[in-house]
This record gives structure tokens, C-alpha cells and sequence, in this order.
């Protein structure tokens, strides 16, 4: 009886806002679990589960979920009122409801910077397991994901084939880490310092042991005296390429000596000083690479690594950057005879799955007529007061078509004894080149595949690649170019491509539950905000 008069009360305080909550039940009370069918009647136009979603999102799982196994034994509703005469709860305990009639409530909304929901907040220390998924597309109607324990004899190693890993991992720049440090209240304060984390970062590259490292945040001063050395003493030979103007971060790529000799490096600077639009620092790196294998008529492979601006309401730069990589990428792995090496591309997108730019990286296309210029990425939930993209993105001097390709400017021949003529044919030529630059319809002439799913395929939930306390989404991929056979019907399968890569197996990622159970990013095991991305693929010969 006792435990039903606690209830009533907490149902109807609860059907008032949260203004007037003392300040210790506010702490206390943030996120409540309480029978749904009294909250029906008394608290019924409360907010539900506010978390941020991305385009996709599945929308019968808020994050994070809580049951009544999240609560301690001991739990006992918060003191309600502010009177000194307290209710005395003796042993009242969740557990004795249903699970099945609970429903959590939680604002979910940080609205100070010290005011982070009690779902984010200290949880014990620990690891999590993270398996290898290993897939083969031997029959590309029926792909097939196997246990550790389960190897298909299949994707066993044969004649004819070069095997690789490729790691992409923003590893958080401390300089970056220290000017947001209200990301990461919810941390401890030692596993904060580089000097606990570096070690931690390195554990797990050597511990998962890729042939090819994209990395990201790599601070200059860091990468000089620790990364590079490091890594070299590994056996990988390192490229880096530090972020333009102030920044003392950038992007390096590292590969294994014992497994491939490099043919060129092709930094890029996504900043121009004479195009307004460009005025932002960040960068990408693309390397062309020769694998070490007996026979000597096996391609080259492409590897691209960037981090492309964050701000969720500047898409027209991020599509722009994007495009000036894609440039970069057709040019460096463009063969003699016509064809494209296989492409590795990986980085830090600042996009998430199903966003406008997501789904030109992977269909090859995008009309972006009309399109809000804070959708380009995903992140931003409301599009009001934001103006749309405009026609074209970025301006002729660029250098770069709607195709994503460095434009080849035809100098037309000119004649002494015929310069009238020579005027015309100019103008003819500034017009149809003006029109082909109004269009709205990007397109890219690569068959790129996501190396992962983004969500899982059981329940929906999505995963995550970065988890800290303002969000847990998904902005780091790993892209490739498939096979051959797994072309025919792709906007870019007009574009012939030598070999291409079979996807063999990826290490799994993880939900924001997940995480929060080891207090999110960084922890003590896991020293970034990121996760590591990880994937085997097979080149045949």
C-alpha cells in the first residue's frame, strides 16, 4: 500500500514541469521508471525519449533503453517535496513490477553544460568485446556473416589473391580533446591525459595488426616525436599531411613495408584563398600503392583517408570537400588503358548513414536541388531558417566538374587571319559550359560499398563509431570498390575497373548502450572518442 501511495504521488508530480523540482530532486530524479498505465492518465502529454536520431533511425528503440536491471536494489524514489517531513520507502523496489508495464521516461536533453542525464553518468569500469564478422560473397544474392569460431573453408587463402586489412581511426587530437573538454565530463580525469592515452591507442593498433592505417586527428607535435617512431618501429612507413592555417592536427596514412611499396602521395587542401566558399583547414590524403606479391601484373591499390568539416549547417562545404577528394581519387588511380585501380577510402565524413552526402558517396549521384544546405549531412534534425544549396555548389575557378573530376580546359586553336571566327567559337564554348555547370546532379564514377551495415540486423538498433556526452553516432567509414561482378546496375558501372575488392570479413562495432555500460568514450580501455573501423579485403588476380 505504502508503495502504490508513492506512486500516486510521484504520477502526479510528474504531470507538472520540471521547474518546479527542488534542486536535489532534479539530480536525483532525471530519468524515472514508472507503471505506464498511471502515467496515461496523469502525465500523458509528457516528452518521450528526446534523443537524436539520424534519418533511418529505429524508432522503437530510444537510446538509452532502461529496464529494471539498471537499477540498484537498494533504489528508492527521490523525496518529492520540499516540506522537512520525508516518506519513509523501507524496501520498495522496482523489481517487484512487471518489466512489461515500465516505461522510461528521460528528457535526454543536456540543457547546461554541466547538466548531463543520469544515463551518462559514471558507470563501473570494464571491456567490451568486439568480434570479427567474417562474410563471403561467393554468392552475392546470399551473403553469409559467420561466427569467430566458424571460418567458411571458402574464405581459407588460395592462389591468385592478395589479402589486406585497412584500419580507419580518429584517435582525438589532445589539443582538440582540451579546447571541447565539455565532451568529456563524464570522464575521468587520467585517462584524459595523452600520456595515458597514447599507450592505450597503440595497444590497439598493434594489437589488431593492419596492413593499412587511415588515421585522423594526428597531431603534429604527437606524430613527430611518439606516433611516427612508433609506428615505424612496427614496420610501417608513414605519411601524414597536417591541416592548413592554425590546426595542429591532420591525416596520416601508414602501411606495412612487408606488404606493399608506394607509387605516389597526392596530399590535398580542401582551403582556397581565392574561392570564399573554401575558407575552412581540413584536408585529405591519398596515397597509391603497389602490393608485394610475385605477379608482376597486379594493380596498383588506391587508399584515401580524410576529415571533412564538422559544422552540420555548412553542407555545401562538405559536399565541396568531398568532391575535391573524389577529384584527387579518379586522378591517382586512373590507369593507361582507361580503368580504375581498387579504391580504399576511409575518414572521418561528419555525416551520417542516409544523409544526402552518405548516399552520394555510395549510389554515385545526388540532385541536390532544393535541398537545405543543414540536411547535407544528417545531423541537423530542423531545417528552418537554413537557405537551400546553391546552383552550382562551388564556382567554375575550382577546376573541378559535376562529375567530380578535374576539368582539362581545351585551349582552342587560334589563327591570326581569323580571330572573329575564333571569338564565336569561344562564346559558343563559355555557354554550353555554363549550362553544364547549372545543373544540380552530382555524380562520382566509383562502385563504392559501405564496409559496414549501420544497424544491426536482429533488432535495428544502429551502431556507432564515436560516443561521447553531447551524442553517440555513426561518422567514420571505411569505403571500397567492389568486385567486378558486383557492378552491373551501379551509376558508376559504365567505368571499367581492374580486379576490385572482395569484402572478407570487418570487426563488429557496437550501440550507445553498449558503451555507456564502460562510461562512454574515452574510457579506460578505449583512449578516443571513436572507434577503431577494421575490414579484411581480398584482391583477385
Amino acid at each position: 500500500k505504502l508503495a502504490l501511495k508513492c506512486i500516486r504521488r510521484l504520477c502526479v508530480f510528474i504531470s507538472f514541469r520540471y521547474p518546479v523540482f527542488p534542486h536535489h530532486s532534479k539530480s536525483l530524479g532525471r530519468d524515472w521508471t514508472t507503471p505506464w498505465e498511471n502515467l496515461q492518465r496523469c502525465c500523458w502529454n509528457r516528452h518521450i525519449s528526446s534523443c537524436m536520431r539520424w534519418p533511418g533511425h529505429y524508432s522503437r528503440a530510444p537510446y538509452p533503453y532502461f529496464s529494471s536491471r539498471h537499477f540498484s536494489l537498494n533504489w528508492r524514489p527521490p523525496c518529492l517535496f520540499e516540506s522537512k517531513t520525508q516518506f519513509q520507502y523501507y524496501n520498495w523496489r522496482p523489481d517487484s513490477l512487471s518489466q512489461t508495464s515500465l516505461i522510461h521516461l528521460s528528457s535526454y536533453v543536456m540543457n547546461s553544460e554541466g547538466d548531463e542525464p543520469s544515463s551518462k553518468r559514471r558507470k563501473h569500469q570494464g571491456t567490451i568485446k568486439r568480434n570479427w564478422e567474417y562474410i563471403c560473397n561467393h554468392n552475392k544474392e546470399k551473403t553469409k556473416i559467420l561466427g569467430d569460431k566458424n571460418v567458411d573453408p571458402k574464405c581459407e587463402d588460395s592462389e591468385n589473391k592478395f589479402d589486406f586489412s585497412v584500419m580507419s581511426y580518429n584517435i582525438l587530437s589532445q589539443d582538440l580533446l582540451e579546447d571541447n573538454s565539455h565532451l568529456y565530463r563524464h570522464c575521468r580525469r587520467p585517462v584524459l591525459h595523452w600520456s595515458f592515452r597514447f599507450p592505450n591507442i597503440l595497444k590497439e593498433i598493434k594489437h589488431f595488426d593492419a596492413d593499412v592505417l587511415c588515421l585522423q586527428e594526428v597531431q603534429e607535435d604527437h606524430y613527430g616525436t611518439e606516433i611516427r617512431p612508433s609506428l615505424e618501429s612496427l614496420g610501417y612507413h608513414c605519411e601524414y599531411k597536417m591541416r592548413t592555417g592554425k590546426k595542429p592536427d591532420g591525416c596520416a596514412i601508414c602501411f606495412k613495408h612487408s606488404k606493399f611499396s608506394l607509387l605516389s602521395v597526392n596530399p590535398v587542401e580542401f582551403y582556397r584563398r581565392d574561392i570564399p566558399l573554401l575558407d575552412r583547414d581540413n584536408v585529405g590524403l591519398v596515397l597509391l600503392l603497389q602490393p608485394k606479391i610475385p605477379c608482376a601484373a597486379s594493380p596498383a591499390i588506391c587508399v584515401a583517408n580524410t576529415h571533412l568539416l564538422y559544422n552540420p549547417r555548412r553542407g555545401d562545404i562538405k559536399l565541396t570537400q568531398l568532391a575535391m577528394l573524389l577529384a584527387e581519387i579518379s586522378s591517382v588511380a586512373h590507369q593507361k588503358d582507361g580503368s580504375f585501380c581498387p579504391i580504399v577510402m576511409c575518414g572521418d565524413f561528419n555525416s551520417v548513414p542516409g544523409s544526402p552526402l552518405y548516399s552520394f558517396i555510395k549510389e554515385g549521384k545526388l540532385n541536390y536541388e532544393g535541398l537545405a544546405i543543414g540536411k547535407v549531412s544528417g545531423q541537423e534534425q530542423s531545417s528552418r531558417g537554413q537557405r537551400i544549396l546553391s546552383i552550382p555548389i562551388w564556382p567554375p575557378n575550382l577546376g573541378i566538374s559535376q562529375n567530380c573530376v578535374y576539368e582539362v580546359q581545351q585551349v582552342p586553336k587560334v589563327e591570326k587571319t581569323d580571330s572573329d571566327l575564333t571569338q564565336t567559337e569561344l562564346k559558343k564554348t563559355e555557354v554550353l559550359v555554363t549550362a553544364e555547370k547549372l545543373s544540380s546532379h552530382l555524380q562520382h564514377h566509383f562502385s563504392l560499398s559501405s564496409v559496414y551495415s549501420h544497424y544491426f540486423p536482429d533488432t535495428g538498433i544502429p551502431e556507432v563509431t564515436t560516443c561521447h556526452s553531447r551524442s553517440a553516432i555513426t561518422v567514420d567509414y571505411i569505403f571500397y570498390s567492389a568486385e567486378k561482378e558486383d557492378i552491373a546496375g551501379h551509376p558508376g558501372a559504365e567505368v571499367a575497373l581492374v580486379g576490385g575488392l572482395k569484402l572478407l570479413a570487418r570487426l563488429s562495432l557496437l550501440t550507445e548502450q553498449d558503451l555507456w555500460t564502460v562510461n562512454g568514450l574515452p574510457n579506460e580501455n578505449n583512449s578516443s572518442d571513436h572507434l577503431p573501423l577494421l575490414a579484411k579485403f581480398r584482391l583477385e588476380l
